[in-house]
């Protein structure tokens, strides 16, 4: 079966991750330079076997656009260009890096609770892992 990558972008940073085969487990893949991201997964989708990509939708509390939900909405468009033939989703974002850090901060150690990519990936997962659940309502 085919997977589902999850794509939480930052301006500097861009954290991945990616289901099993089954679509069931979210984990963490990578995180990397923004300016790199296209040409990574160029070479990684196809490798990867991913058939949806799911990109975390950055809105403030009261919903109306955070300083970066233009450049997400530009991303999706590039994306829908260079990957036609996959499916490319939004999915809610809110609180994501929050949980993120909150977790690194209850199993973490003291340097990894300072790795902003460590936090880009579990973001990542997060987005990936409430994606995943919302298929199953």
């Amino acid at each position: 079966m085919s997977k589902i990558l999850a794509i939480d972008f930052g301006l500097k940073r861009t954290g991945l991750a990616i289901t099993d085969d089954s679509r069931i487990i979210a984990s963490p893949l990578v995180a990397i330079e923004s300016n790199k991201l296209l040409d990574y997964l160029i070479l990684q989708i196809p490798k990867l076997k991913v058939a949806v990509i799911v990109l975390g939708y950055p809105l403030r509390l009261d919903g109306t656009d955070s300083h970066i939900t233009e450049n997400v909405r530009l991303l999706k468009e590039v994306l829908e260009k260079q990957f036609p033939n996959l499916i490319i989703q939004f999915q809610d974002e809110q609180f994501s890096s929050v949980k993120a850090h909150q977790t690194i901060h209850l199993v973490g150690k003291k340097k990894q609770q300072k790795d902003k990519g460590l936090v880009d990936k579990l973001s990542a997962t997060i987005i990936l892992q409430e994606y995943l659940l919302s298929l199953d309502k």
